[in-house]
């Protein structure tokens, strides 16, 4: 045996694991290895429907056109992140029944892949359906989950699953076993004029092995004393908070005769602290005022002193070393990821846009200077996502696309472990105090906002239920949306 005879077998030998080891994306003339992989992604683009169609009904065709350097697998259609269904062949075409949507706005997309696995860029339309889909299919929309509330602000749900209902006259309300009690968890003497009020509540990270219900309300003016909104701690045992319980955290600043614009928001972050949102009281110039804590989301330790580490601890006096971010007008509701911690900030607008704001510490809103994405210079941090209070011209064109409202007013992070479909998890819930809808923000697609549902009372604020169902605070009601 010679050295030849046994090179060549070993070189046929080597030949074939390249040729395997290339995935198909090579060739082999006479055992050698020619050509490369394919890694070049094929084109698509959505043919139907047009960009900004309004008021879409029926059955909704979708088409898209697409090329490949080798050939085009299939293209896949998706309508706001939910599978739409496939085609493999051309003319690429699939449709959507739209009374399985909520009216209002949606996002269809249109992707080619080839046989390597490549895949285009999506193509996308923003459009309006139309009809009378108040959720989307699957899903169950219970208004009368909780009735009988009156003038309600904010909720804070326990482990346990029980809701606590923060009533603007005063009340705390407990929702257990199914039903409303009668006996309210504390009742509180409030300046209840305008927005005033009970206006925020939230409940000790660690409750109820600690017992601790944290209200956010307005004092009435007294002898010697101005109206001023005040947070305070109560003690709670079993349904009801210990008689004399109450420990008065921080005492904010008198309130001017104007009795709106006061936020009213609390909640602990994942770091322990206690924030709150206050608003500038009517007083645009307030908001960016440092010395001030009005028109700004605040900072606490959860026992009312400031934490060290505020943005502006060391420039500032007294309540200012609270700020952590200012430039809002009325941040009346905001939300706390469980997980990463991030905070969305719900600004009510003025005369033009409603914010969606990512919190981040010594962050600039804008506010009087600016207001949704309009006038953002330089040291303002612009919103996430912003709506108007009328159609832009087109109507869909511009930010916030066919959104529209007045006073957004409650928003919640959807968990990555919830039982709604995987496309729903993470993204971010937000309401409208007056046009009556959910949307939802969409952070693996660039935060694509979607019509997602439409309520009968005003919203205020929103929380995900322990057993993963979205809970809708209204003035007078609860709304629970599940999903099996």
């Amino acid at each position: 045996m010679n050295a030849p005879s046994i090179a060549r077998p070993l070189t046929l030998i080597l030949a074939a694991l390249l040729v395997a080891n290339c995935g198909g994306g090579g060739s082999s003339e006479n055992g050698i290895v020619t050509g490369s992989p394919d890694t070049t992604a094929p084109q698509a683009t959505l043919t139907a429907p047009a960009n900004l169609a309004t008021d879409l009904t029926g059955t909704l065709a979708l088409s898209a056109i697409a090329n490949d350097d080798t050939a085009v697998a299939r293209v896949e259609f998706e309508v706001d992140g939910l599978a739409a269904g496939t085609d493999d062949t051309a003319p690429y075409a699939a449709s959507v029944n739209i009374a399985d949507y909520a009216a209002g706005q949606h996002v269809v997309r249109a992707r080619a892949r080839d046989g390597a696995g490549n895949v285009s860029a999506w193509s996308t339309a923003t459009v309006k359906f139309g009809g009378s889909a108040a959720a989307p299919a699957g899903f169950t929309k219970n208004e009368g989950f909780i009735t009988g509330l009156s003038l309600a602000t904010a909720a804070a749900q326990a482990p346990d699953g029980r809701l606590f209902i923060a009533e603007q006259r005063g009340t705390v309300r407990v929702f257990k076993a199914g039903g409303l009690l009668q006996q309210p968890l504390v009742r509180l003497a409030v300046d209840a004029s305008g927005e005033r009020g009970l206006i925020g509540i939230a409940l000790h990270p660690n409750f109820p092995a600690a017992p601790y219900v944290f209200l956010h309300y307005t004092v009435s003016a007294g002898p010697g004393s101005s109206a001023h909104n005040r947070i305070s701690r109560f003690t709670v045992q079993g349904d009801s908070a210990l008689s004399s319980s109450e420990l008065v955290l921080v005492e904010l600043p008198p309130l001017s005769a104007a009795t709106n614009h006061n936020g009213g928001a609390l909640h602990f972050g994942t770091d322990g602290k206690l924030y709150v949102g206050v608003g500038e009281n009517a007083d645009p110039g307030k908001a960016q005022d440092l010395t001030s804590p009005l028109g700004k989301l605040l900072r606490f330790n959860e026992d009312g002193t400031v934490p060290a580490d505020n943005p502006f601890f060391t420039t500032q006096q007294g309540l200012a070393r609270a700020v952590w971010a200012y430039g809002l007008r009325n941040p009346f509701s905001f939300a706390v990821e469980p997980v990463s911690g991030r905070i969305y900030i719900n600004d009510a607008g003025a005369n033009t846009w409603e914010e969606i704001n990512a919190a981040a510490a010594g962050a600039n809103y804008g506010w009087p200077g600016s207001e949704g994405p309009d006038n953002v210079g330089a040291g303002i941090t612009a919103p996430l996502f912003a709506y108007k209070h009328s159609d832009a011209l087109p109507p869909g064109s511009g930010p916030g696309g066919f959104f529209t409202g007045f006073a957004i007013a409650g928003g919640t992070f959807y968990p990555a472990a919830g039982p709604f479909a995987a496309p729903y998890r993470s993204n971010y819930f937000f309401a409208d105090f007056g046009r009556r809808f959910i949307g939802r923000l969409d952070p693996a697609n660039g935060n694509a906002a979607y019509a997602f549902a439409s309520l009968s009372d005003a919203p205020v604020d929103m929380l995900v239920a322990t057993d993963g169902a979205l809970l809708v605070l209204g003035r007078t009601s609860v709304t629970r949306i599940s999903s099996p």
